[in-house]
């Protein structure tokens, strides 16, 4: 907005492709590494006038002006849908191959192959300037609003507001929020440009506020960062916003690979030439590149797909936390090249475990001193790399996957 930029979880980010349409929060910035914590019941409306005020000297430090101030919040009050959709985030929750086909099936890889062409050479010149490859841009560009046909239409005030109000994040949005304020009383953007998704994240590519003012960048040189109707702006906040947090040019973002049988499954992290020297190829049959390092990901277990990743597939989640929203971004950059589809089957058909089973595994987890997070019931980062270390402990295929065998097996564990 993830925020993420949030990136902040700032949601559409599927949302992003679904949501992320305009839903999720992106530019990480606003995602947690885990699980949003449980949203505060809704306040009162009679409460907002309170909350402004509040809310005023905290802005007036900030340099805001009470003229600013006043104009934001000209007849501003709470957004009711927004508590709802504060639960939805398909990136956290759904099936990471069902979340994979609707990010990017359907029309989402023609359509971007249209908007390549359509922007070839935008592309190329914030290629060649940021180093960031042009299908990684693209593959924001289509998870976050579809190439830019739904932006959101939401006033970014009213609902960053809202969602200070409801203290939803902690202080997250409240800060967002005051960014927001600062935009218009040092005159980046005019009061009435401010727009976009339920969670405050704008434009073509959703940057939140914070992102908006780090990493925006005024591509066309006509004075304005326009990220909302510029699609050259856009593009090359978006790949600015890549580079500032570390992209490596010229790394993959990672590859689909195969691994040899008897592969020792210790071997998680290291180079491509020590993956090599151990079996591990490209599920094409071909080499793995001459130089770089990355990890094992086994996104629905050892069973399914196993990704080789890099350091800028952790770039990507900067955007947006989900391990599932950058291998969207990934994979569908690289399927608007041509390059092939995932080639593992996805064991569709294994038991998963439901919200309250991945809870529960989380705070047994946690018991054993493997998971220092809240029992949210949603797989991410640190949830993985806990059950990893427990099937380490185990002699297990350290995959990283819960499954309910393995919470009948922590069940048992004394």
């Amino acid at each position: 907005m993830r925020l993420s930029v949030i990136a902040a979880t700032a949601l559409i980010s599927l949302a992003p492709a679904l949501a992320q349409t305009t839903g999720s929060i992106s530019n990480s910035a606003a995602r947690t590494r885990e699980a949003p914590p449980t949203p505060a019941p809704r306040p009162a409306e009679s409460d907002f006038g309170g909350f402004l005020q509040r809310l005023w000297p905290q802005a007036q430090a900030r340099g805001i002006s009470r003229a600013t101030f006043d104009l934001a919040f000209r007849g501003v009050t709470p957004d009711p849908a927004i508590a709802a959709l504060t639960k939805k985030q398909s990136e956290f929750s759904a099936p990471i191959w069902g979340y994979l086909n609707s990010a990017v099936g359907g029309t989402r890889i023609p359509r971007g192959r249209d908007a390549a062409a359509d922007n070839a050479s935008v592309l190329a010149q914030v290629e060649a300037r940021y180093g960031v490859p042009k299908e990684i841009v693209l593959g924001v560009w289509g998870m976050e609003t579809n190439y830019g046909s739904f932006k959101g239409d939401k006033d970014t005030i009213r609902s960053l507001a809202t969602l200070a109000h409801l203290r939803y994040r902690g202080d997250f949005f409240r800060d967002e929020l005051l960014t927001a304020l600062e935009l218009i009383e040092e005159g980046h953007v005019e009061r009435r440009e401010l727009r976009g998704s339920w969670a405050g994240a704008m434009g073509h590519t959703q940057f939140m506020p914070s992102s908006y003012r780090k990493y925006a960048v005024d591509f066309t040189g006509d004075g304005h960062a326009d990220i909302w109707s510029s699609t050259a702006d856009a593009l090359a906040s978006t790949a600015n916003y890549l580079k500032g947090h570390g992209w490596v040019p010229g790394l993959p973002w990672g590859l689909e690979v195969s691994l040899p049988q008897g592969f020792d499954h210790r071997l998680n992290r290291a180079s491509f030439a020590q993956f090599a020297s151990a079996g591990v190829r490209k599920a094409d049959g071909g080499r793995l590149p001459s130089s770089g390092e990355g990890r094992l990901f086994y996104p629905a277990g050892h069973r399914g797909p196993v990704m080789l990743l890099t350091a800028n597939f952790d770039v990507i989640k900067k955007y947006n936390s989900s391990d599932a929203y950058a291998l969207a971004v990934g994979h569908l950059g690289d399927r608007i090249l041509g390059r092939p589809e995932i080639q593992a089957d996805w064991p569709v058909q294994a038991p998963r475990l439901d919200k309250a089973g991945i809870q529960d595994l989380q705070r047994r987890l946690k018991t054993l001193g493997l998971y220092d997070h809240d029992a949210d019931g949603r797989i991410g980062t640190g949830t993985r790399e806990a059950v990893r270390q427990y099937q380490l402990r185990q002699g297990e295929i350290p995959d990283g996957w819960p499954t309910p065998a393995l919470l009948v097996r922590l069940r048992g564990a004394r």
